[in-house]
């Protein structure tokens, strides 16, 4: 008896909160949509999608799946390499290839990858985002990748500035910018309805009642948007180009809805995420996307939070969310025709500057200044190349520099004056500290007797070995008395040089 009650309550929260998402949710998927060059629908479909089909699935309890800005670039270029049919097939096989990692067990090592890359990652996605926005809040097209958007920028304010209809358009898509960022400081009274939706809304409203000259969005339809892949566009993936993408598809958004997954488990103190299952059920939903030739999708935290913070219980308010998506496509598709391209770029270049976390970069500097750099350079390295190689770049980076860290070794050297030397290596001698490390050891005297004490070294690896045997050697060949040579008992340490002489 006590039970109806209390799924009573767990149902009239899941569906406020449900309606709170979908209200979040609906700018947002037209809005990448748009940006990643696909009809606005297709953007739905996969809002739809990550909430009837992998929000019913199990894994993570209340975050939210659906398209996120986080792939739109990568997105972007592949439609624009590949051709909008192909983007199914692409979409299908990294939904699989999620599957299947779920299935081996890697939804957990997601977790070791750096933040520092990470937040590049996201950094460099912000910076394209926002200067391909730009070109799209003045009703102009954008010259393409990241770098060629932001070399593109002072043609584009010239431009703008001798257009009456760039000007129109710039006005409202800068007073749709404005109305996002007050919107948190108005009364709550008035919050009830979510700061992206009130935007757009105010936007369509300004350029319908004054009837602005400023384009709108295309719509094709939900039925005609959906293009399942055939034989010929899976064909195309057997190419270097297309298995990269697929592979930065699968890795870019199993990384990022992990991570959300952690950031929500913090919001809530209801069931954890089960990372493999997680990654299990982003891959469904990315199969079924690409089934629907739709766009990806991954786990969007300002859903997912908004989620939370609405009082959700369960994953019924995804799956409503889902449901409220597909009715409004269904039932009034055409006011999407109505909507600003302008006031749909404000949001998402809204949604870019908070991926460039600004201010976290100067303590992030002062406190870790290695981490900082391998986040300037991922970020640098996806505006001026594309994502997935970038992100190789910074986890290249990442593992070099931790590399190095932990590679650390000091020599302690004990001269009691015309005797026996003792020089005693401490840390981790690896080939990464070689150079400094043989410097100082040429630098000790070659007309004396010398212990070289190894017993505290907790790593020495073969290059290292051989090194500090090949100038034993030397010093030998030039030296009055052997080198000694003092070690662990066991070669549980690594590869080490044998004494030199007696």
């Amino acid at each position: 008896m006590r039970e109806r009650p209390a799924a009573a309550r767990h149902l009239r929260a899941d569906l406020t909160a449900s309606l709170v998402v979908f209200l979040v949710a609906l700018p947002l998927c037209i809005g990448v949509a748009v940006a990643s060059g696909v009809p606005a629908e297709l953007g739905l479909v996969t809002g739809i999608v990550g909430g009837l089909v992998t929000g019913a699935l199990p894994g993570s309890s209340l975050q939210v799946s659906g398209p996120a800005a986080g792939l739109t670039v990568l997105v972007f270029e592949a439609v624009e390499e590949f051709g909008l049919p192909t983007l199914g097939a692409l979409v299908l096989s990294a939904g699989v290839l999620q599957v299947a990692m779920g299935l081996l067990g890697l939804g957990r090592w997601f977790r070791a990858i750096s933040v520092a890359v990470v937040q590049g990652m996201l950094a460099g996605i912000g910076l394209v985002l926002i200067s391909g926005q730009l070109y799209a809040l003045a009703d102009a097209p954008s010259p393409g990748g990241g770098l060629d958007a932001l070399r593109g920028l002072p043609s584009l304010a010239a431009d703008t500035a001798g257009s009456a209809t760039g000007r129109t358009a710039l006005a409202l898509g800068l007073g749709t910018l404005a109305v996002l960022v007050l919107w948190p400081r108005i009364p709550r009274a008035a919050r009830l309805v979510p700061g992206p939706l009130a935007a757009v809304a105010l936007a369509t409203c300004a350029a319908e009642g004054l009837g602005l000259s400023v384009a709108r969005v295309e719509v094709s339809g939900l039925l005609d948007a959906v293009q399942p892949p055939g034989g010929g566009e899976f064909a195309d993936l057997l190419g270097a180009g297309a298995l990269g993408t697929v592979l930065a598809f699968a890795l870019i958004a199993s990384a990022e809805s992990l991570f959300s997954a952690a950031a929500v488990d913090r919001l809530h103190d209801g069931p954890r995420t089960r990372y493999d299952t997680e990654l299990m059920a982003q891959g469904v939903g990315n199969t079924v996307c690409g089934l629907l030739g739709a766009l990806p999708m991954t786990a969007v935290i300002v859903r997912s939070a908004a989620n939370v913070q609405a009082g959700a219980r369960t994953r019924a308010s995804r799956v409503l969310h889902g449901l409220w998506l597909l009715l409004f496509a269904a039932l009034i598709p055409g006011a999407l025709g109505v909507i600003p391209v302008a006031a749909l770029a404000a949001v998402l270049v809204q949604a870019g500057s908070k991926l460039v976390q600004v201010r976290a970069f100067l303590p992030l500097w002062r406190e870790h200044r290695g981490e900082a750099v391998v986040l300037a350079v991922t970020a640098l390295a996806i505006v001026t190349t594309n994502m997935f190689e970038g992100v190789l770049v910074g986890l290249l980076l990442a593992v070099v520099k931790s590399a190095w860290e932990t590679s650390h070794v000091h020599l302690e050297v004990e001269d009691p004056g015309g005797g026996r030397i003792t020089v005693r290596v401490l840390g981790n001698a690896t080939f990464l500290r070689l150079p400094r490390l043989l410097d100082q050891l040429e630098a000790l005297p070659r007309d004396r007797p010398l212990d070289l004490d190894l017993r505290r070294v907790r790593h020495l690896d073969h290059a290292a070995g051989v090194a500090l045997l090949a100038w034993a050697q030397r010093h030998n060949a030039e030296g009055t008395e052997p080198v000694r040579v003092r070690r662990a008992e066991a070669a549980a340490r690594g590869p080490e040089p044998e004494p030199a002489g007696g």
